[in-house]
């Protein structure tokens, strides 16, 4: 008789060990991503080039978010993860070839990018629904506190290692590094056990693959709290993206391409991310999640406001600070913890995935229309001696990066409104009630769309 398969550990544990070698890997991505950031900037001056590598990188995380669920409750999701990872090395490998070479220009950008963001359309839904089997209930909020540590985390020293690394082995050795954070991160996922649904549960709750593309959007759209929080979600991604878009070209225009105070920037939201993933993991959120997602980013949004009118690196650093101490962890860990706690793991990853599709469905057209509107609109409004910028420029300044300061102010006081306006809606501020955690009810009736009222 073949001995028993000794399983990795699983629990917090597991979690732990996962949770680690992620933070290598947001460390080595954070590096390439912020050099590969000053890299564009230098060779083309335009806020737009920026917003198209955004563009072609995300736009492909939405368009296969339906079959990356549908495949996700199909197969092993430990599996889909280091797919992924895989997936993301290999698109740096193409750069770092082609980097080597002398060949690299910005379009390469754009394809690997699509190719990185087309796998990792994988990773949120997997991963998500990993967690979810891998520790109890109780400790979903904190799991997700701890996630948006560790992505806090790498972002406070990936913009110091990047900055400084970048003048001294190039955008090639920190893609190398890169490389090297991915092999740790493949290698936690190795040792542990994820456990996966049951057979007969995930049997029973799939169709053919076609129909399990679409389930998510069925499901969602029969529970009208979850569709709420997506649509307010959608809502506010987009207007918030909009803005964000532009602070990378803002502070460089702004600082005549100094990039250690955009680092200092960009430390400053990490710090604020760290601070945030330390108290959600600590605290573990408030006892109704819904307040801590509508507060939540009504309080990034006066963060947005602050990164808009300030033109120093003060202001900069308290509104990028704000922002991500409410969003990265607080917002985020509240609201993947009412998902976690409402939808039955054996269809977790078709439902996070349409989850995810609903409230970033309109990041990459944000993306992309906000370098055009920089560019085109509100750069040229804001130069000295124009009516707006005479009219404007006590609030947001004038000249290089003003521009970009008044796009950040107008998606600030819209995310805000949005935000707060959430509470209108019982369906949204009552979700937690309306509808019946997935282990407190029989699975028929976790399934059932939630009564009217």
């Amino acid at each position: 008789m073949m001995p028993k398969r000794r399983r990795g550990p699983t629990g917090l544990a597991g979690f732990t060990i996962v949770w680690f070698g992620q933070f290598m890997s947001m460390l080595g991505s954070g590096m390439t991503g912020f050099a590969i950031t000053i890299w564009a900037y230098e060779l083309t001056g335009k806020a737009s080039a920026l917003a198209l590598v955004g563009f072609f990188s995300f736009a492909p995380v939405i368009a296969f978010s339906p079959l990356a669920g549908a495949i996700v409750d199909r197969v092993s999701r430990k599996l889909v993860m280091a797919a992924s990872d895989i997936g993301a090395g290999l698109a740096t490998v193409a750069l770092l070839v082609l980097q080597g070479t002398g060949h690299l220009q910005l379009w390469h950008l754009f394809v690997t990018g699509f190719l990185a963001g087309a796998l990792g359309a994988f990773q949120f839904p997997a991963y998500s629904a990993a967690v979810t089997t891998m520790v109890d209930k109780k400790h979903y909020a904190r799991t997700s506190g701890m996630l948006g540590l560790a992505d806090s985390a790498s972002g406070i020293i990936a913009p110091i290692l990047g900055g400084g690394l970048y003048f001294l082995i190039g955008l090639r050795g920190i893609m190398l590094v890169d490389l090297a954070t991915l092999a740790v991160a493949l290698g936690a996922l190795v040792i542990v056990h994820i456990p996966e649904p049951k057979r007969e549960e995930i049997a029973a709750a799939t169709s053919s693959l076609w129909s399990d593309c679409v389930f998510g959007f069925k499901y969602i759209i029969a529970r009208r709290s979850l569709l709420g929080i997506q649509l307010l979600m959608l809502g506010v991604n987009f207007v918030s993206t909009f803005g964000f878009a532009v602070v990378a070209p803002m502070i460089l225009a702004r600082t005549g391409n100094n990039s250690v105070v955009f680092g200092a920037v960009e430390m400053a939201g990490s710090v604020g991310g760290l601070a945030g993933g330390a108290v959600m993991a600590l605290w573990g959120g408030a006892k109704r999640k819904i307040h801590g997602v509508l507060l939540g980013m009504a309080l990034a949004g006066i963060g947005s406001l602050l990164l808009g009118v300030g033109q120093g690196i003060v202001a900069w650093w308290a509104g990028s600070f704000i922002a991500t101490f409410m969003a990265v962890s607080i917002v985020n860990g509240s609201n993947q913890a009412i998902w976690q706690s409402k939808v039955p793991p054996a269809i977790q990853g078709r439902v996070f995935a349409t989850r995810r599709m609903i409230a970033q469905g309109m990041i990459p057209v944000a993306t992309l229309s906000a370098g055009f509107c920089a560019d085109q609109v509100f750069e040229p409004l804001m130069r000295s001696g124009s009516p707006t910028a005479s009219a404007l420029g006590h609030i947001v300044g004038i000249g290089p990066g003003a521009g970009m300061g008044l796009m950040l102010v107008l998606a600030a006081v819209l995310r805000i409104a949005i935000s707060l306006g959430g509470y209108a809606f019982p369906a949204v501020r009552n979700v937690e009630t309306l509808i019946p955690d997935h282990d407190a009810v029989s699975e028929c009736v976790a399934n059932a769309p939630e009564a009217a009222g």
